[in-house]
């Protein structure tokens, strides 16, 4: 790719971002949204691989179905209630079609068949852009869209963190284990948004610091699956050693920085009436727990054959920059203490 196309396609994903950010007005929000989709499509099809085509196939496919419906919905609202403002979601029909589109740009459960499909078909940094940096702008709509029921948010986020846990199970392709992981998380979020979003702001840092860094190492180690993890310590002694801490993080283990979020969400949801729903999560979470536990033993509690050849990387000098990874791996694993602090600036 030309060395001038690659940052212009990365201002536009800045650009379409922004745009729906500062919006308040549904147009406005929607033509950021596309600006956004538009400047993914040639990094995620740059390498002209089969995969990758079809994956990018796919994903414009999903996100201008996902991008027609907001556009219909917002214009029946307009119709109905003669407001074009985002607060301004009054009626029932087109809110939930808003928020069943929104649902779909992001991947959430049972409208995420897409996105394990899409990440196997990237490399590791679009797969990367794509988890954290494309869930921001769809969020930052469904943070100012208020439903008369919580009722179809709380099915929404439920379901997504039981297919996020139990479709994880099964894989051995590290993209489609942390796309389940993300779907998982999403329904977290999701879970909660109704009630206490500032809640749902912390989860999502947490986990957007938490995934970069893990893409990152599975970039640095050149792994895309579990078997390619057993060489890590091979490749670098001291990261095999902390992935595990990452891993477990993710999955919400005591005392590590993932477990922040979990535990104030399942305490809200109790304040709320709602111990059925918050003992579901919980138990949902054990599932997204088991697959992190097995990349955690491969990881650290498993040797490839030993040789000269598998035993030299780590002294090689290698040519990856690692400073945004140790910087996202620091912020992951020692944000615990952080939390107070955290929830008043998001709360601000």
């Amino acid at each position: 790719m030309s060395p001038f196309i690659f940052p212009a396609l990365l201002f536009g994903l800045g650009l379409g971002t922004m745009l729906t950010f500062s919006s308040s007005h549904w147009l406005l929000a929607w033509m950021g949204l596309e600006i956004n989709t538009l400047a993914i499509l040639p990094l995620m099809a740059q390498h002209h691989h089969p995969r990758a085509v079809e994956a990018t196939t796919k994903y414009f496919l999903t996100q201008a179905t996902a991008a027609a419906t907001i556009l219909f919905a917002s214009t029946t609202n307009a119709w109905l209630t003669g407001q074009w403002d985002i607060t301004q979601m009054t009626h029932p029909l087109p809110t939930t079609m808003l928020i069943l589109a929104l649902a779909l740009k992001i991947g959430l459960a049972p409208l995420h068949s897409w996105l394990p499909e899409v990440l196997q078909g990237l490399n590791l940094t679009t797969g990367l852009i794509l988890s954290t940096w494309q869930k921001l702008a769809p969020f930052a709509l469904l943070l100012q869209i208020q439903p008369n029921s919580p009722t179809m948010m709380l099915l929404l986020g439920l379901a997504s963190t039981l297919v996020g846990g139990w479709g994880g199970l099964n894989q051995t392709q590290l993209r489609k284990i942390l796309a389940y992981s993300s779907i998982a998380h999403l329904g977290w979020m999701i879970l909660i948004l109704q009630f206490a979003p500032s809640l749902t702001l912390l989860t999502l840092l947490t986990y957007i610091l938490m995934t970069s860094s893990l893409f990152l190492i599975f970039k640095l180690n050149q792994a895309t699956n579990i078997n390619t993890l057993a060489t890590s310590w091979a490749k670098s002694p001291m990261l095999a050693s902390i992935a595990p801490l990452l891993l477990l993080s993710l999955g919400g283990l005591p005392p590590l920085s993932g477990f922040m979020p979990k535990w104030l969400i399942l305490q809200e949801l109790t304040k709320q009436d709602l111990p059925l729903a918050a003992t579901f999560a919980a138990l949902t979470a054990l599932l997204s727990l088991y697959f992190y536990l097995r990349l955690s033993y491969t990881m650290a509690l498993t040797l490839s054959p030993n040789s000269p050849t598998g035993t030299t990387p780590w002294r090689l000098p290698h040519l990856q920059t690692t400073m945004p990874m140790t910087i996202f791996t620091a912020l992951s694993l020692f944000m615990l203490p952080l939390t107070p602090a955290t929830i008043v600036l998001l709360t601000l």
